[in-house]
């Protein structure tokens, strides 16, 4: 299936002014390679992407969700994290899926 700009288009105009927000911001996020509530710094967990405000690599839930965790699961087992941290941490792992797929294989954890 091949997908268009003038299809995406015609679709867009048919959405409800609260999901074309949502769509606005998907594609901003997109543009931008910009993830609100996901840090990454030099020497912070071997540079990881991390959840803001913890130490908590991407990666790591992101390979206990793959093997089929719940994120009421995850909330439980890592108090301190939001069902927005583990959000933000799905969107992150989906846009970069290469470099989390490589992260899980290096620490054992795929």
């Amino acid at each position: 299936m091949s997908v268009t700009f003038e299809s995406v288009r015609d679709a867009m105009l048919l959405l409800p002014k609260r999901d074309k927000a949502r769509l606005l911001s998907v594609i901003a996020l997109e543009i931008t390679d910009s993830h609100p509530g996901i840090d990454i710094r030099e020497g912070v967990y071997r540079s990881s992407a991390r959840i803001t405000r913890t130490r908590l690599p991407v990666w790591l839930p992101e390979s206990y969700r793959r093997a089929g965790s719940t994120d009421a699961q995850l909330l439980s087992a890592y108090p301190s994290l939001t069902a927005e941290d583990l959000a933000n941490a799905w969107q992150y792992a989906r846009s970069h899926r290469e470099e989390i797929d490589r992260e899980i294989a290096g620490n054992g954890d795929a």
